[in-house]
C-alpha cells in the first residue's frame, strides 16, 4: 500500500460512566449524527437492564454481553485457482470488537419491544445469558470457521 494508514482518533469517555468502549457504542448505535439521542437510548436501556438483572451493575452486564458476542474468527473469501475458498482468519482486536457492537446493535433494532431502549435491554440481556441473535451470529461465524480449517494454509 502506497498510502499512509489513517491515525486513530482519541474518543473522549462518555459524561456517565466516563468510559471510551460507551462512546464507541454510542458512536455505533447514532443515526444522523444525533447523538444525544443515541446516548439517551443506551442510557435508559441500561437503566432497564439495571432493574431486570439485579446480580450486578448494568454496565459489567453490557460488557458481559458485548464479550459473549464478539467473534475471534472470521472467513474471508479467497481465489485459489479459478475456485474461491473460504479461508478462517483471526480477527484484529479493534475489528473484534466493532464487529460485536455492530450485531449487539443490529440485532437490538430487529426485536420487537416498543423502544431502542426496550430493544437494546433486552438484547444486552439475552446476550449476557449466552442466548440472543447476536450471540448465534458469533457461534455462526466461528461454526463456519471451523468447517473451513481446511483452507487455513492458502492464508492471504
Amino acid at each position: 500500500m502506497r498510502k499512509i494508514k489513517a491515525k486513530k482518533r482519541a474518543l473522549l469517555p462518555d459524561p456517565k460512566f466516563n468510559d471510551t468502549l460507551v462512546t464507541r457504542f454510542v458512536n455505533n448505535m447514532m443515526y444522523s449524527g444525533k447523538k444525544s439521542v443515541s446516548q439517551a437510548a443506551f442510557y435508559d436501556a441500561l437503566d432497564i437492564v439495571e432493574k431486570k438483572v439485579k446480580e450486578e451493575p448494568a454496565l459489567e452486564t453490557w460488557k458481559k454481553a458485548l464479550n459473549n458476542v464478539t467473534p475471534t474468527v472470521e472467513v474471508k473469501s479467497r481465489r485459489v485457482g479459478g475456485a474461491t475458498f473460504q479461508i478462517p482468519i483471526e480477527i484484529h482486536p479493534d475489528r473484534r470488537i466493532a464487529m460485536g457492537m455492530k450485531w449487539l446493535i443490529g440485532f437490538a433494532r430487529k426485536r420487537n419491544e416498543k423502544s431502542m431502549a426496550e430493544k437494546l435491554a433486552s438484547e444486552i440481556i439475552a446476550a449476557a445469558k449466552g442466548e440472543g441473535a447476536a450471540v448465534k451470529k458469533k457461534d455462526d461465524t466461528h461454526r463456519m470457521a471451523e468447517a473451513n480449517k481446511a483452507f487455513a494454509h492458502f492464508k492471504a
